[in-house]
């Protein structure tokens, strides 16, 4: 049995509990847990050792037992009750003229707390649209504002690669991510091929950023000046894949040195750090 068990709820959302009674729960289960005030229901999304490492050292809740089909029934009706309280929120938003663009609506559970999440490019007053939602609910709401990339992960989709977005898969935390990382890769920079649906740079950009920065610095840097048996020429790119370099010479003619032949030239002005100056 976990000691402490991961639970996805609606949004990606993420959470590790404590399974203090032992529930024998696998991935795809359900799981009433214990939330700041009141009950949630979510989806067991890990279990094992990895999950027991990770919640070492932190304060975390109780998962409190399996639902019930009534749970499950209650459970449904929620997700009906939040297409209904979305629609009422945008009608709100519209006659109180915010600013705002109204993303996704959780119910928690138990119904004690909604919360509506909401992205702006601006910081908005939204006091008077609270007082409003909470006079037609009675019930604790909260309005979250929310990034373009958490509400890409809250709706999910598929990127260019036709995969799922990793926002919404695997993707805990967004890493910065800057055209830096399209340069070193030698990427031509494509703002609509190098968006995702968020409209940010493509997440994929890291994955593999310390492989081609490893890769770069067995050769010298872009901009070098490089004397072959034709003269001397700029270094203008580097080919990692098949171990080729591109020497231009002022004649503009462009020679292709492999890794071994350019072991035999000397670089005699070192260029710019790669990604600074054209390739």
């Amino acid at each position: 049995m976990s000691d402490y068990i991961e639970i996805v709820f609606k949004g990606e959302r993420k959470e590790i509990f404590a399974n203090p009674q032992q529930f024998p729960f696998k991935p795809g289960d359900y799981a009433i847990v214990e939330a700041a005030r009141g009950e949630d229901l979510g989806v067991v999304n890990q279990v094992g050792p990895l999950i027991d490492r990770k919640a070492a050292g932190m304060t975390v809740r109780n998962i409190l037992r399996k639902p019930s089909p009534a749970d499950m029934e209650r459970y449904r009706a929620n997700r009906e009750k939040e297409a209904e309280a979305f629609q009422v929120c945008k009608e709100k938003i519209a006659k109180h003229g915010l600013a705002m663009k109204l993303v996704d609506v959780e119910f928690q559970f138990d119904c004690n707390k909604i919360t509506f999440y909401f992205t702006a490019e601006k910081r908005v007053d939204f006091r008077e649209l609270v007082k409003d939602l909470a006079a037609e609910y009675r019930v604790r709401i909260e309005l979250r504002q929310i990034g373009v990339r958490d509400e890409a992960r809250r709706i999910g989709g598929f990127g260019a690669c036709g995969r799922q977005l990793c926002c919404n898969t695997f993707l805990r935390e967004f890493e910065p991510v800057t055209t830096q990382c399209a340069k070193e890769q030698n990427l031509p920079l494509n703002p609509q091929k190098l968006s995702g649906l968020c409209g940010r740079l493509l997440c994929c950009l890291v994955y593999e950023r310390q492989f081609y920065k490893s890769a770069l610095a067995s050769f010298p840097e872009v901009g070098s000046l490089v004397k072959t048996s034709k003269g001397t020429g700029v270094l203008e790119k580097v080919d990692i894949f098949r171990e080729r370099v591109h020497i231009r010479y002022e004649d503009q003619t462009v020679d292709i040195l492999t890794r071994e032949e350019l072991a035999k030239c000397q670089v005699v002005a070192k260029g710019e750090k790669s990604g600074k100056k054209k390739r």
